[in-house]
C-alpha cells in the first residue's frame, strides 16, 4: 500500500523539488540583479553628485569673475595686470619732471624679478614681480621730492613702491640751479597668472 502511495507521489515530488529549485534559483537572480541595480545606482548618483559640484563651482567661479571684472580690468589698464609697461614708465617720468618743472631725471632698470616680499602679500595663483628702477634729479627743495611722487603716481602709468630716497645737498651757484639732488629707489610691480609649466609640477 505504501509503495503504491510512494509511486503515486514520485512525479509530484519530482515537480515539487524541481519548483523549489527553479524559485530558489529565481531568488538568487532576482537578489544578484538587485546588488548590481544598487551598484550602478549608487555609481550614478556619485557622479550625479560630482555633476552637481562641478556645476555649483561653475556658478561660483562665474559669479566671482562677474563681480570683480570690473576690479581686474581697470587693474589691467593701470599696468598692475599683465606685462611690465616699461615705455609708459620712462614717459610717465618726463611728464613728472616737466610738470613740477625739474631739471631732469636720469635713471636705470633692473631686468624684472620675482617680488620678495609676494608671500606675506599671499596672492594665491598668480604671481608678484618687481623691476627695481634707479633714479636721479635735482630738486630746489625736499617739497619737489615729494610733488615729483606724486604727480608720477597720478598719471596711473603703474603700481610702484618706493624702497629708499636720499638727499644730498649740492653747491649751488644761484639762480636757476638745483640745490639738492635725491637718489631714489623704485620697485614698479606687476601681476601676472602662474606660467602653465608652474600649473603642471
Amino acid at each position: 500500500m505504501i509503495a503504491i502511495v510512494l509511486r503515486a507521489l514520485k512525479i509530484p515530488l519530482i515537480l515539487l523539488v524541481a519548483v523549489m529549485a527553479i524559485g530558489a534559483g529565481a531568488l538568487y537572480y532576482i537578489d544578484f540583479t538587485l546588488q548590481v541595480a544598487n551598484v550602478r545606482l549608487a555609481r550614478q548618483q556619485g557622479l550625479l553628485r560630482d555633476a552637481r559640484a562641478r556645476l555649483q563651482k561653475v556658478g561660483e567661479e562665474r559669479e566671482t569673475i562677474v563681480r570683480y571684472l570690473d576690479n581686474y580690468l581697470n587693474l589691467q589698464r593701470l599696468g598692475f595686470i599683465g606685462d611690465e609697461q616699461r615705455v609708459n614708465w620712462l614717459g610717465g617720468l618726463r611728464i613728472a619732471n616737466r610738470e613740477t618743472q625739474l631739471y631732469g631725471v636720469n635713471y636705470q632698470i633692473s631686468a624684472q624679478q620675482p617680488y620678495p616680499y609676494a608671500a606675506e602679500l599671499d596672492p594665491g595663483p598668480l604671481e608678484l614681480y618687481q623691476s627695481v628702477m634707479k633714479i636721479s634729479l635735482g630738486l630746489l627743495h625736499e617739497g619737489d621730492l615729494m610733488r615729483f611722487l606724486g604727480t608720477l603716481a597720478r598719471q596711473g602709468l603703474g603700481v610702484f613702491a618706493v624702497n629708499q630716497c636720499s638727499l644730498e645737498h649740492l653747491v649751488s651757484g644761484g639762480g636757476n640751479q638745483p640745490n639738492l639732488r635725491a637718489e631714489c629707489e623704485l620697485a614698479w610691480i606687476t601681476l601676472r597668472p602662474k606660467a602653465v609649466e608652474d600649473k603642471k609640477s
